[in-house]
């Protein structure tokens, strides 16, 4: 199954994994660091530190580009392009987060 989603080359699915990558990387760092926290206090804590959504929203935006290296390196261009744009809104997300709440 993984490797059938290495191999397929689509916009919808990197659309897809652009979503998932940073979720999945918030949930890894909240295992990793807040863990004393529920997961919901963990997300209070996370939208109203502005150090925080910084720092813990990069970090997540880092499993793109994890993702959008593999794409663009196997030449699954419009894979690539569906994380990239995803990799977009959730930066610019953040930065809306940070400067406004």
């Amino acid at each position: 199954m993984a490797t059938f989603i290495l191999k397929k080359d689509s916009l919808k699915l990197g659309l897809v994994l652009g979503l998932l990558g940073p979720a999945l990387g918030l949930i890894v760092v909240y295992f990793l660091k807040f863990s004393s926290y529920g997961f919901g206090e963990f997300l209070d804590y996370f939208f109203n530190d502005s150090k925080l959504i910084t720092s813990i929203g990069a970090l997540c935006l880092l499993a793109n580009a994890v993702l959008f290296t593999i794409y663009i390196n196997t030449h699954r261009d419009n894979t690539a392009k569906g994380i990239f744009a995803t990799t977009l809104v959730y930066g610019i997300a953040i930065l809306i987060i940070k400067v406004f709440i």
